[in-house]
């Protein structure tokens, strides 16, 4: 687990900076997953990790797909998941994403924008009813830029909280 802080802290450094994770460095913390799950449980340990970090990254495709979460976000979860105990997976996800919406909750009420924001979701949310169909999240490149938020640190908090014993 300390090898997932590490490239976590890692992840976090280039999504802050850079607004995108490599995929080399997913890859690396995949392979010490799959590799510590092996050491673990032996080949039944690393098709398990491979399996729950698949399985996480099928289910929030359908958010990258939409435009809420990008495709380095998609990966981190999925590659992160899969380094911890079944039963503490969706609740790791619960965590991350709770983190997340305070930080942009945050965000949203420093740069005064959160009732236009919500304005905005609201919108989104009627269109998608009426239309009955999931698209796009309205924004441009430049906007999307400044109102999203690096998810990288919230799955780093949330990691800590799991090995702190909060949950």
């Amino acid at each position: 687990m300390a090898a997932l802080c590490i490239l976590l802290a890692a992840a976090c450094g280039y999504d802050y900076k850079r607004k995108r994770i490599p995929n080399y460095l997913i890859a690396f913390m995949a392979v010490v997953g799959v590799g510590w799950r092996f050491g673990e449980s032996g080949i039944r340990g690393s098709l398990s990790y491979l399996m729950e970090a698949a399985v996480i990254m099928s289910l929030l495709y359908l958010f990258f797909k939409i435009g809420a979460i990008g495709a380095g976000d998609v990966k981190l979860f999925g590659v992160s998941a899969g380094y911890l105990p079944c039963s503490k997976i969706l609740m790791f996800l619960f965590v991350s994403l709770l983190i997340s919406a305070i930080i942009s909750l945050l965000k949203m009420w420093k740069e005064k924008n959160l009732f236009e924001r919500l304005r905005c979701l609201a919108s989104y949310l009627s269109d998608v009813k009426k239309g009955g169909v999931w698209k796009l999240y309205p924004e441009s490149g430049m906007e999307k830029q400044t109102a999203g938020i690096c998810l990288s640190g919230p799955v780093l908090l949330s990691l800590l909280l799991y090995l702190g014993g909060v949950y």
